[in-house]
């Protein structure tokens, strides 16, 4: 599980909203030392839902292929690995931590570097997301 969260490119994020609906929308993020990062501009559904102290649902699936139905629909099917983490999500408020997240994340998404500075401005915009891990639970159907 822990290599299919460092190398998945994108999650997806389950909140509750003010309704009592659950929300869910993609993120990148980052897997890192047994927690989940994301980052978010600091307003937005997420953010005011986690803010409230919604508990969070977290998920990744990796796709491996479908089967064909053949002769008969009942075997049509569809293999696949699937990670599922239930939490609770805090806001990293400290700005050496919140540089480390955000550096990480780079090396993630943009592997071939990238020399920017990140402004201070931008940092305090900038909402990093840290999703403690209660439970977590893996699925698989490979055939």
């Amino acid at each position: 599980m822990i290599a299919m969260l460092e190398r998945s490119p994108i999650g997806r994020i389950a909140t509750v909203n003010q309704k009592g609906f659950p929300v869910i929308k993609p993120v990148n993020f980052l897997y890192l030392e047994g927690k989940i990062y994301l980052h978010s501009s600091t307003k937005g559904e997420k953010m005011d839902d986690m803010q409230r102290g919604s508990p969070v649902c977290f998920e990744v699936d990796d796709p491996v292929a479908y089967v064909v139905a053949g002769a008969s629909v009942c075997k049509a099917s569809y293999y696949y690995r699937s990670i599922i983490i239930k939490g609770k999500a805090a806001f990293v408020k400290d700005p050496d931590k919140k540089m480390k997240v955000l550096g990480r994340m780079m090396e993630k998404y943009q592997p071939e570097g990238n020399d920017g500075e990140m402004p201070a401005e931008v940092l305090e915009k900038t909402a990093v997301v840290e999703i403690l891990i209660k439970e977590i639970t893996g699925k698989e159907n490979l055939g």
